[in-house]
């Protein structure tokens, strides 16, 4: 292979450096990549690849000016890009001009609003673990500055929860971590896994600290903090104090409750629309949106700080008029967080100082508003915020209204801002004057009307005269620059003076914007604490009014708590569903859980509402929790600490996991950790098993939870032998939802009903998915069997019971008859549950049972 040139030599010791993350490297107007990385990105991006160095190296690049979105693929697909500048002039460069990293982009460090969602947070994580089982999980998000912490006590599944709990798109580790864990990071929950081994926290940094008196915290965040600087190579001053989040402030929410109840996102589709975030984010800025979901992964406990969000909303939610025009204002707030981020950063441009002035000036407005509110708490929101009207008034003074995209083309501040720079533009203004004039005079002087002054950047000012008024020019006037096929240029000494004078001051007015940007830069950078502080009151007032909001276009009231862990809901409905059914209106229901009330059995078919009756219980909850009204006319619960779930059936095949297996992985997890003031809903357990296994272990989870964890529970079933667990667990009550039939046919009606249901309704259901109607009449002539031979066997039973009973009553010594030998068969037609049986598989049953009795 031949030797490899100057430049190829640097660009492998400089991928050698960055062996995890496609090298652009920077050539003229493109970015190139050789190798590996050009194979693989020319796939990715589907670019074409070439080769350099007589077919030897693999080669693609991308151009320069239109990287950014070849970028944002990459990174959306999980990949790191190392960014390799020219750091030199290479008209001064001896040699190969020098090149450097200058930032490395990955899916948890990007800061290009392009390749952001607008209402999502974009963490990244670091997770660390120590010898004694415990571990932090520590968070930051660049592109507003945030950075927490969290200590998880609980072992590796309690991490992966509350790593579940946030939009986290790359998670860092020590190079040591375990590989089992990685795996699961990487490949379960789709994670970009980097590894930083430094945990030391440069001095300079040590405020960030300030909240961080315990070393594993330290630790933790060292790891996180050490990973971004070495990323970034650039100034972090946006970068907030660590705060630690109190696990025990917030009511849990595991990971397998956030999928189950479609809290962020639906389980088939994975989308907003259908889940309650859908739901409630009646926001405007982008910041309300992010703080929303905040809000939604972690519930307070605390009752006071959630009742004074209900009075907020109260308030917000009287005044209708007020409202709409708070809510019109606040559309033109721009996202105040991430433009103090990029201002820190360093990559923020005049069109981004111009949102951030027209979103400074319309706070005064939303203070002014906010005052018109009667309510108390709503003026105390007007006075917490600060207007900072004199960065307003900088910014006003300073950045033209209609700046280009660029800082180092001109046109960027204003006149009378600078004294300078006003004394440049009058010399252009005043030299393009002289110009004017002096065509008009050459034109009276040489009496040729064609004749004009005209401008290029090789030849810069020139008199042009065509050919054919050549003529007429005066010998000697003026001295020849340039010859073109109809015309001549010239130029005059004079000409070339005012030339030289207007040309410098073009030159000088673009360098002294550039530098007067970078100045107002920094200057607005003295105020990025105060921003984000107005950020965050900007995007709490959002959420607030967006609750007062929703509450009042869906009916929604403020619900109260109690100390009594008693459940008291009035025409309670489910917040999602009932958005989503089109003509039809959906059918509310009352939930009353009181002391002597901790469980409710729910029977009743498929299709009728049992999980929707659970899921709406949790749900309004979990919004009563956030500080947002619920569905219902009137609400009375306690607070929970926990809410677990265990709803539908999925088989985890990464895992290997069937859906049996992940059934009782998930009720173990809530058996686990649930206390009396958890919730628990548990949906159909035991059916992924037998019909005995199933009974036997949907029975014991239901006599545990009653007797050792007694947290208020709802468990549906058709397991309908379990109604009778009523006559000896006082605190277990059943209900049902009522269906009836009609001319055959099943009507679910959606209403819970005290007591037990009296049938399942399977062949009904079956009928209702268009099964064909012969498999029908056949499983109903199948049940219709079976039925009478289970009535013939229990009056069979209770016959040999009784003749047994009057004989001891007459001859004491006369031995009970000896009950009679039941067949194989026999015991298992006995065991056989109907009710939870195809109709198909009912009739294979059948049949094997009559060709094993004919062969006795």
């Amino acid at each position: 292979m031949a030797q490899h040139t100057p430049m190829m030599q640097q660009y492998i010791s400089i991928k050698s450096e960055h062996q995890d993350a496609f090298l652009f490297f920077r050539l003229g107007d493109f970015y190139e990549m050789f190798y590996d990385d050009a194979l693989q990105a020319a796939q990715e991006l589907e670019i074409t690849l070439t080769s350099r160095d007589g077919g030897d190296v693999p080669m693609c690049g991308v151009p320069y000016h239109s990287a950014e979105n070849y970028i944002k693929q990459l990174i959306e697909r999980g990949y790191k890009v190392a960014i390799c500048e020219q750091v030199e002039d290479p008209k001064e460069a001896k040699g190969v001009v020098k090149r450097e990293v200058v930032q490395l982009i990955t899916p948890g460090t990007v800061m290009e609003g392009s390749m952001l969602e607008e209402k999502e947070n974009n963490y990244l994580a670091s997770v660390t673990s120590f010898n004694d089982g415990t571990f932090t999980v520590a968070y930051n998000d660049l592109t507003t500055g945030e950075n927490t912490i969290a200590f998880i006590p609980d072992g590796w599944d309690a991490v992966l929860g509350e790593l579940y709990n946030r939009p986290v798109k790359e998670v860092v580790v020590a190079p040591d971590f375990a590989e089992d864990w990685q795996v699961t990071l990487r490949d379960r929950l789709g994670y970009t896994v980097s590894f930083q081994e430094e945990v030391e926290i440069d001095p300079a940094f040590e405020h960030l600290c300030v909240h961080l008196h315990q070393d594993k915290y330290k630790i933790g965040f060292g790891r996180l903090f050490n990973y971004i600087q070495t990323t970034q190579k650039r100034t972090l001053d946006h970068l907030r104090p660590v705060t630690i989040i109190e696990l025990n402030h917030f009511m849990t929410l595991d990971m397998y409750t956030k999928r189950n109840l479609e809290i962020m996102e639906t389980i088939r589709k994975q989308g907003r629309a259908g889940s309650l975030l859908w739901v409630i984010d009646a926001t405007v800025t982008s910041m309300g949106a992010r703080q929303l979901k905040k809000w939604l992964e972690r519930p307070l406990l605390s009752q006071t700080e959630i009742e004074r969000r209900h009075r907020q909303v109260e308030g917000f939610l009287g005044q209708f008029l007020e409202r709409d025009e708070l809510r019109q204002q606040l559309k033109s707030v721009y996202d105040l967080e991430r433009l103090a981020g990029r201002i820190a950063f360093g990559n923020v441009n005049a069109r981004d100082l111009l949102q951030l002035k027209q979103s400074l000036q319309e706070i005064p407005m939303i203070r002014e508003t906010l005052m018109k509110f009667e309510h108390p708490d709503i003026k105390a929101i007007a006075q917490s915020i600060e207007s900072l009207e004199s960065l307003a008034r900088y910014l006003e003074d300073s950045i033209h209204d209609q700046p280009p995209v660029t800082i180092k083309e001109g046109g960027l501040i204003k006149d009378r801002f600078h004294a300078q720079l006003d004394e440049y533009r009058s010399a252009t203004k005043n030299g393009k004057q002289w110009i004017a004039e002096l065509e008009q005079k050459e034109r009276q002087a040489t009496n040729i009307k064609s004749l004009k002054v005209g401008f290029n950047r090789v030849f810069g000012y020139y008199i042009e005269v065509t050919k054919a008024n050549l003529r007429y020019l005066p010998e000697g006037r003026y001295e020849r620059k340039q010859t073109l096929t109809n015309a001549e240029r010239f130029i005059t000494p004079e000409l070339k003076e005012k030339e030289s004078l207007i040309l410098e001051a073009e030159d000088k007015i673009v360098q002294l914007e550039y530098e007067l940007f970078l100045e107002i830069r920094e200057y607005v950078k003295s105020y990025i604490s105060s921003l984000q502080h107005l950020a965050a009151s900007i995007s709490q007032l959002d959420v607030l009014q967006g609750f007062a909001e929703v509450a009042d276009q869906h009916d929604y009231v403020q619900p109260t708590f109690n100390q009594a862990r008693t459940i008291n809901i009035e025409q309670g409905r489910h917040p999602v569903v009932e958005r989503v059914m089109n003509d039809a209106s959906f059918v509310p229901n009352d939930v009353l859980m009181d002391e002597s009330s901790d469980l409710l059995l729910i029977t009743g078919p498929n299709m009728s509402g049992k999980s929707t009756y659970m899921r709406q219980l949790a749900l309004t909850a979990i919004m009563a929790q956030i500080g947002c009204f619920v569905p219902c006319t009137s609400a009375s619960i306690p607070v929970f600490d926990q809410v677990f779930t265990r709803i539908g059936a999925a088989d985890d095949l990464v895992s290997g996991q069937s859906t049996f297996m992940v059934e009782m992985l998930e009720a173990k997890h809530a058996l686990s950790h649930a206390t009396e003031n958890s919730m628990i809903l548990l949906d159909e357990i035991g059916r992924g098993t037998s019909t005995y296994d199933g009974m036997a272990l949907a029975q014991a989870i239901v006599e545990h939870i009653h007797e050792h964890i007694r947290a208020k529970t709802l468990f549906s079933t058709h397991y309908h032998e379990l109604t009778g667990l009523s006559d000896h667990l006082q605190r277990l009550r059943n209900i049902h939802v009522r269906a009836e039939e009609y001319e055959g046919k099943v009507v679910f009606l959606h209403q819970i009903q005290e007591g037990a249901a009296d049938e399942s309704y399977g062949i009904h259901v079956a009928q209702l998915a268009d099964l064909p109607d012969t498999l029908i009449a056949r499983a109903t002539e199948l049940l219709q069997q079976f039925e009478k031979e289970s009535a013939r066997q229990q009056v069979h039973t209770q016959d040999d019971e009784g003749i047994a009973e009057q004989m001891t009553m007459f001859k004491e010594d006369v031995p009970k008859p000896a009950k009679q030998q039941t067949s194989q068969i026999d015991k298992h037609l006995q065991s056989l549950n109907l009710m939870e049986m195809t109709p198909m598989e009912a009739m294979n049953e059948l049949y094997r049972l009559q060709k094993e009795a004919n062969s006795k």
